[in-house]
């Protein structure tokens, strides 16, 4: 035959069997597709890797950030509200309003604060601690009985620490820084003509933080404060040691204090200073 005579096959015959019908020109343009237009078969660089189930993350799996979930977000209710119910015990302990000696459940002081049992059992586990209260089994916590033995002793050790290191601070630590103090004194000086006591122990213990912590050591400012917090704890014999009188007059060292510390004169404050914890409760 002559080979001009040759008639081409149609189109139809020549399309590869399961090829659809109507291809667009983007099916013909994918990536990926070979000539007939068939996507290839992964290789094993294209083929998804498959996690073992006990197989450890690669690097960039333990670069990747973590997705935090609902459950994972700290709770800090709870511990909010643990500290509120202690600062709130040590206030009522302060005024007098828990008795020396008197035992208190958990469950009776949730109710007056109007929480439940549980941070008021953990608050009062705090106070513990602190030497404030005992554990009464299956009844709650009482309160220590002190007595004027324990307070001197008290004032006594707070003496040892404090009074050196104030006199030192006289001697090195300038005018102006003293004069910054000034609001904290008269602050004293308010809270103690309010009468409370829980108010003025308060403004009492700041003032001494304050002085102490130009001695840039953290850890005296820590230890000297819980001294101090355990002075002003009342003694047996009546809810409150000390009156209005009492406590304007110790407010009024501070203030004498710190202006003997503005002028620097030395000998005023080392009397000062030591008459002020001769006195102190």
């Amino acid at each position: 035959m002559n080979p001009g005579n040759v008639r081409p096959a149609p189109a139809d015959e020549t399309r590869p069997a399961g090829r659809p019908e109507n291809t667009g020109p983007a099916d013909r343009a994918r990536p990926g597709a070979d000539a007939g237009g068939a996507r290839p078969a992964h290789t094993e660089e294209t083929r998804p890797a498959v996690r073992e189930p006990n197989a450890r993350p690669t690097h960039a799996e333990e670069a990747r950030p973590a997705v935090r979930s609902e459950a994972a977000r700290p709770v800090v209710q709870r511990a909010s509200v643990r500290g509120q119910i202690v600062d709130a015990l040590r206030t009522a302990l302060v005024a007098g309003e828990l008795a020396p000696g008197e035992v208190y459940s958990a469950p009776a002081l949730g109710e007056r604060f109007g929480v439940s049992a549980t941070p008021v059992r953990e608050a009062m586990q705090q106070l513990a601690l602190e030497g404030a209260v005992e554990v009464v089994p299956n009844r709650g916590f009482r309160v220590i009985e002190r007595g004027t033995r324990e307070l001197a002793e008290l004032a006594e050790i707070r003496g040892l620490i404090e009074v050196p290191v104030m006199l030192r601070l006289a001697r090195t630590v300038p005018a102006a820084r003293w004069a910054e103090l000034r609001p904290l004194a008269e602050a004293t000086v308010r809270a103690a003509s309010s009468g409370c006591r829980a108010t003025y122990a308060e403004s009492d213990r700041s003032f001494h933080r304050a002085v102490l912590a130009l001695a840039g050591n953290a850890q005296l400012v820590r230890i000297a404060d819980d001294l101090h917090r355990r002075a002003q704890w009342p003694l047996v014999g009546g809810p409150v040691s000390r009156g209005r009188a009492d406590l304007v007059a110790d407010a009024a060292e501070h203030t004498a204090l710190l202006e003997a510390l503005i002028a620097e004169d030395l000998a005023v404050v080392q009397a000062l200073v030591r008459e002020h914890f001769t006195g102190a409760s």
